[in-house]
């Protein structure tokens, strides 16, 4: 008895000793762990994931609800509208050439005082010749839902924040206004209360009074509409017992907006799958003497899409309806774009010119989006702690899972009502089966898989690469916000530029995916390839998100670039080499900055030049710049390519030709000659850039030193005909964005 004591006591010390005498180089193991993986996902987070660009310094915080946003469109009818960046409104207080939606944001209102997460539900109100935006708006601070309202006096294109026309103790949302008697009512949803309100502007827009409960059911998303004699009360209550959600529909009617209210015949009309379309999506309208309903389809996701269906019935005994295609187009950029993800509102109205305008809220993220990257993120930081555990198993750094120590059966003294306790426990006895086991797969495994074979190493390479993948996804999830490259406002307003490159034939494989990369920018409007040489490929060839146009020349030159281009809408160009490739997020910076300068030219590879070309480095060693290859750049289209063809720059365009070189080192100097000493360049800064001219071969200028040489001549001539640019010095980290570094 005694011997067998003595011997179980060395038998679980040595045990104890194997699991914990590493405990020295298992830290150590972890601690390189972290500091490798770890550093992988800062750079990885530092290079690859886009910033929150809502620029709002309270508010626009992330919000599992979403994102949502409002944009304006414009049609001939209501089944032809277009998006107010089609209608080319340009704006130059906020440099907005053109506007381009979405006009209204989180972050208009957080800049104007009123902390919002989101803005949706809009609801058009025309006063005269001014219009006013009513609006659901979820306070950063409360996270509770308020309707707020704008003013337009130039039709939709500018709007100014007016501030709160209603704030409740619970949730509001749904503004639907409209006017009777020469009163101006609103009929918000506010089914948290648990009934149907009815509102009245005592000094409109921001005074309201309750004027009384329309119903005492807690309908959501609720119109009415005066057809045919009758006022009709669309709505749908989700809280009776076998309701669908989102999938249902009752009708009142009354001769008075003010009431009472009578059930029509057939209700619940819906009561079916969210995806029909059920619940209202905005304000019916009349068209051609008909009427059409404006319902969201919820089947993917919370108000997934509009559908429109033409009311062909409409009575106290009956009601049909048909669907019938909208006519707006579908977003194609994905995430990129404001309204990507869903669009569930829609208000169309007539103008007095006889005119539509319609204002349309959208998301660039499905329901629940953040909840579900939360989630993702941290399985994959579990995953990653799994790995790193797998690992150091392999390489004999962790010698066990669970330490023994932790198990109860070694917890040392104990006393006897413990022990029966212990004894006795069904659970302790399988979580000491469970420890033993996990340890012994430490060594099983290590035996199995040599870490010095073959096998062992493969296993090890694979595992840690996948632990690395984990990690970027983690990062990705849990602080890449939405993943969307989303544009920078300029004072309230988005816009768009047209994206230009040259090529020839040899370089149709780096065309391709340059656009199919750069299509998807949120601001990009058109690409424009200018064709020197070859046959010209067609539209269709390309996999694009926004028009392509070829547009072929009847000469190989490079002066072909900078042609004055009528067809072209926007004034900012960025002209972008085909063999550039970097992210959408760095584009939209440099645009933001050019639409801060539009008298600069704005890139992102700066060169500090005097009588010899030198590269980066030595702008960099001498802390700033003074030339911006147009290689990549954005210029003003119309004053920069009227400059370049203008007579002054005749002789430059000769040299241009005649040494197939410098055409971005001309345009720099007719910058420089035309702004009588201001400054004329840029530099925003990549988080990274890749020229795929070296995987496919095709690059134009193989020889540095020779190019170097070429472009020295040119800083020569062109110096003798417009002046040098040594004097002229912008430094480095000189702006307060930060991009200039």
């Amino acid at each position: 008895m005694g011997s067998s004591q003595i011997g179980g006591g060395g038998s679980k010390n040595g045990s104890r000793e194997s699991c914990g005498g590493g405990a020295s180089s298992t830290f150590a193991f972890f601690l390189f762990s972290f500091v490798v993986l770890g550093s992988i996902g800062g750079l990885y987070a530092r290079f690859m994931v886009a910033a929150n660009v809502s620029g709002a310094a309270h508010g626009c915080e992330e919000d599992n609800e979403g994102s949502w946003a409002i944009g304006v469109y414009y049609g001939d009818s209501p089944f032809s509208l277009k998006p107010i960046e089609e209608k080319n409104i340009w704006k130059e207080k906020s440099a907005a050439w053109p506007v381009a939606n979405p006009v209204v944001t989180c972050a208009s209102l957080s800049h104007s005082g009123f902390p919002s997460n989101f803005v949706a539900d809009p609801f058009l109100f025309q006063h005269g010749d001014v219009l006013y935006l009513f609006f659901e708006t979820k306070n950063s601070i409360t996270m509770q839902g308020d309707i707020g309202v704008a003013r337009s006096v130039d039709k939709g294109a500018t709007w100014e924040q007016l501030g709160i026309a209603l704030d409740e103790d619970w949730h509001l949302s749904y503004p639907y206004v409209f006017e009777y008697n020469r009163n101006i009512y609103m009929m918000p949803e506010g089914s948290a209360k648990g009934d149907l309100r009815l509102y009245r502007a005592t000094k409109f827009p921001l005074k309201w009074t309750l004027e009384r409960v329309v119903m005492k059911k807690p309908l959501v998303d609720s119109f009415m509409i005066l057809h045919e004699g009758k006022y009709w009360l669309f709505g749908s209550d989700h809280s009776g017992i076998g309701v669908r959600k989102n999938g249902q529909l009752e009708i009142w009617y009354s001769i008075s907006p003010l009431g009472p209210w009578r059930p029509h015949k057939k209700n619940p009309i819906y009561n079916t799958d969210k995806s029909v379309g059920a619940r209202n999506g905005g304000r019916p309208f009349m068209y051609n003497g008909n009427l059409y309903r404006v319902g969201q389809d919820c089947g993917e996701t919370y108000g997934h899409r509009i559908r429109v269906f033409n009311v062909t019935v409409l009575t106290t005994l009956e009601f049909k309806e048909v669907e019938v295609p909208l006519g707006v187009n579908e977003p194609v950029k994905g995430r990129n774009s404001w309204n990507g993800g869903r669009n569930h509102h829609l208000d169309a109205q007539q103008l007095s010119s006889g005119k539509w305008i319609a204002v349309q809220d959208g998301d660039r993220v499905p329901s629940g989006d953040s909840v579900r990257r939360f989630i993702l993120g941290f399985a994959s930081v579990m995953a990653v702690a799994m790995l790193t555990v797998l690992v150091g198993m392999l390489l004999g750094a962790v010698k066990c899972v669970v330490p023994l120590g932790w198990c109860p059966h070694d917890i040392g003294k104990r006393s006897d009502a413990f022990l029966a306790l212990e004894r006795s426990s069904f659970f302790s006895s399988k979580l000491r089966l469970f420890c033993s086991r996990l340890n012994r797969g430490c060594s099983a495994l290590r035996t199995r898989i040599g870490p010095n074979t073959w096998t062992g190493t493969l296993v090890v390479v694979s595992t840690v690469l996948m632990a690395a993948v984990l990690v970027c996804t983690g990062v990705r999830c849990m602080y890449g916000g939405s993943g969307a490259q989303e544009p920078y406002p300029v004072e309230g307003h988005y816009s768009q530029f047209t994206l230009l490159t040259m090529t020839y034939d040899a370089r149709l494989w780096n065309l391709k995916m340059y656009v199919k990369h750069y299509s998807r920018c949120a601001s990009v409007r058109e690409i424009v390839v200018v064709w020197n040489k070859g046959t010209p490929p067609r539209p269709g060839d390309f996999d694009s998100a926004v028009p392509v146009r070829v547009r072929v020349e009847n000469r190989n030159s490079l002066n072909n670039r900078f042609k004055p281009d009528p067809l072209i809408k926007t004034r900012a160009v960025l002209e972008l080499d085909d063999d550039i490739m970097m992210t959408c997020d760095d584009v939209e910076r440099g645009f933001k900055i050019w639409r801060k300068n539009p008298a600069c030219i704005v890139g992102f590879y700066p060169r500090l030049v005097g009588s010899r070309y030198r590269g980066e480095k030595h702008a960099r060693k001498h802390g700033g710049y003074n030339m911006i290859l147009t290689g990549a750049a954005f210029l003003d289209g119309r004053a920069a390519f009227r400059r370049y063809w203008s007579e002054e720059a005749e002789a430059g365009r000769a040299l241009v030709d005649e040494l197939f070189n410098c055409e971005d080192v001309l345009m720099n100097y007719l910058y420089a000659n035309a702004s009588k000493g201001g400054i004329t360049v840029e530099y925003v800064r990549p988080a990274w850039a890749i020229d795929t001219s070296k995987f496919s071969g095709v690059a134009i200028s193989r020889n540095t030193q020779a190019h170097y040489g070429v472009r020295s001549k040119c800083l020569k001539e062109f110096s003798g005909i417009y002046g040098s640019l040594s004097h002229r010095k912008s430094k480095f980290r000189r702006r307060k964005d930060g991009w200039d570094v």
